[in-house]
């Protein structure tokens, strides 16, 4: 894995549980990070993300009001968000396949279960800075990093779309 030099980044933890924000905040540090927000709950991590220049966020998934899932679809949707394509960890306890599925489909970047140890958390941070996905908004609803990990090359199967005149008309185009 590639070490980066962190230390120009912002990231704003949010988490309920005051341990857990240090445990966090301690490993920022250790990978070079000097410039750690911190809110004890979403209602604050909205205003932080709308006062300050943010990178990253480091999200639970569990939280009283507004949990991780409803913030990131604040952040994502919201008509007054100002930065809504930032890069959004969800760090949580909740490690269950529809769990995961509901932070992803509302939007987050990665997801790193609970409980945490430097080197994953480091995974995913590198992740996000060297495979940085696109942001997409599609008809259905979905606003957020492109879902799709593997292109059509890497899947190595046929091609299941169904090729119609109007598919065949973009491509020229």
């Amino acid at each position: 894995m590639a070490s980066y030099d962190l230390s120009s980044l912002t990231v704003l933890i949010i988490d309920d549980n005051a341990y857990m924000r240090t445990i966090l905040k301690t490993m920022l540090r250790g990978f070079g990070l000097r410039r750690i927000i911190e809110a004890a709950d979403a209602v604050a991590g909205l205003e932080e993300l709308n006062m300050s220049s943010i990178d990253l966020v480091l999200l639970d998934f569990a939280m009283p009001q507004i949990d991780g899932v409803e913030f990131t679809t604040l952040v994502r949707k919201g008509n007054d968000s100002v930065n809504a394509t930032v890069a959004i960890i969800m760090v949580s306890a909740y490690s269950e396949r529809s769990q995961i599925e509901t932070a992803r489909n509302a939007g987050i970047d990665e997801f790193l279960c609970k409980p945490i140890c430097a080197a994953e958390l480091y995974a995913r941070i590198a992740h996000v800075i060297e495979r940085p996905r696109s942001f997409v908004r599609n008809r259905n609803g979905y606003v957020g990093p492109d879902r799709r990990r593997k292109t059509i090359a890497d899947l190595n199967r046929e091609e299941r779309r169904v090729k119609t005149a109007q598919t065949e008309e973009r491509k020229v185009l």
